[in-house]
């Protein structure tokens, strides 16, 4: 239970943070708008290839504010995102609002489909290798694990590709569909990205949960439970794991941090339509503020989980707030 000390320590913290992530997000900001000023070429050349030139091209740069110096642009375009406008893309000519929400949408049905597996999984294989030490169990799941761990993600898509598409058939292969598909269309061809995802990040939460898990179980309080007869099963669930789950929550948040951003390599490796792919196209365009916004919105995903992951470490450790709000 949280007393009032500990609550009034808890808001501080929230309002703390919320200032430092405004911060960094102003910050990310400015670097990548520096980043891509320092880029060589121009937007609007980009934009109108071979009739860059004359008139039309005087009239790109007007539009789009890039016949300003890169101060006043930043600052127009800093003001524009206090208002809740982020702009227009200068290769789609749509509001940057269009453009992101329907491959945003679909990277978060991949990310929390890969996470709503992917988690549970690793948590009972962390847990299943930590009761099993140094048996054949632990050997075997850790190996596989540090196997994964060790693969890029666009080899093990690659190894993916050719196992469960080509050679036995079971699966799509490439991700063949519209930006707008229905749901029902997307969860049917992202098996492969899924699978490609999850056994990444199992392999992470996995290896985090064995060894949290072996530390727990060898402290006293387990030991004393043990010989109180306490039964084996309550024991593991009810008191060893959730003590073993706070130092992962962190590395938890984090993978989610990383499903969310687009996960780029994957969604190129499967030409899934999310907001990877779009910033690896918008990179090639020269499209800046759609560059921009995807960098800010990763940013902000970050910062955000990071954030929830702190307060929740907090709040499930009685002894960590304790010693937090003592003078």
């Amino acid at each position: 239970m949280v007393n009032g000390q500990e609550l009034s320590y808890l808001l501080r913290l929230v309002i703390q943070r919320i200032f430092a992530a405004f911060v960094t997000l102003g910050v990310v900001s400015m670097v990548v708008f520096a980043a891509i000023e320092l880029l060589p070429g121009d937007a609007c050349q980009a934009f109108l290839g071979q009739m860059a030139q004359g008139q039309r091209l005087a009239n790109c740069r007007a539009e789009h504010q890039l016949d300003k110096s890169p101060i006043e642009r930043y600052g127009i375009w800093a003001a524009g995102l206090a208002q809740g406008d982020l702009g227009n893309s200068i290769k789609r000519s749509k509001p940057l609002e269009e453009v992101i929400g329907p491959r945003f949408r679909n990277t978060v049905i991949l990310g929390l489909t890969a996470a709503g597996i992917g988690i549970p999984m690793a948590i009972a294989l962390g847990v299943i290798a930590a009761w099993f030490r140094e048996r054949k169990v632990d050997f075997w799941i850790s190996g596989v694990a540090i196997f994964f761990m060790t693969i890029p993600d666009f080899i093990t898509g690659t190894l993916l590709i050719s196992l469960f598409s080509v050679w036995l058939g079971w699966l799509p292969g490439i991700v063949i569909m519209r930006v707008d598909a229905p749901i029902t269309e997307v969860f049917s061809q992202i098996g492969l990205p899924v699978l490609t995802l999850m056994l990444v990040m199992i392999a992470h939460i996995m290896r985090m949960v064995r060894s949290s898990m072996i530390d727990v179980l060898a402290s006293e309080f387990v030991m004393m439970a043990t010989l109180k007869g306490l039964p084996r099963w309550r024991l593991l669930l009810l008191h060893a794991l959730p003590n073993a789950l706070l130092p992962a929550i962190n590395l938890i948040a984090l993978n989610i941090a990383w499903l969310m951003g687009g996960v780029l390599v994957v969604e190129v490796v499967f030409n899934y339509p999310g907001i990877g792919r779009l910033s690896v196209n918008a990179i090639a365009d020269r499209d800046l503020p759609l560059v921009q916004a995807i960098a800010l919105l990763m940013a902000a995903i970050y910062v955000s989980l990071n954030l929830l992951a702190d307060l929740l470490t907090l709040m499930l450790s009685p002894k960590l707030r304790t010693q937090r709000v003592q003078p």
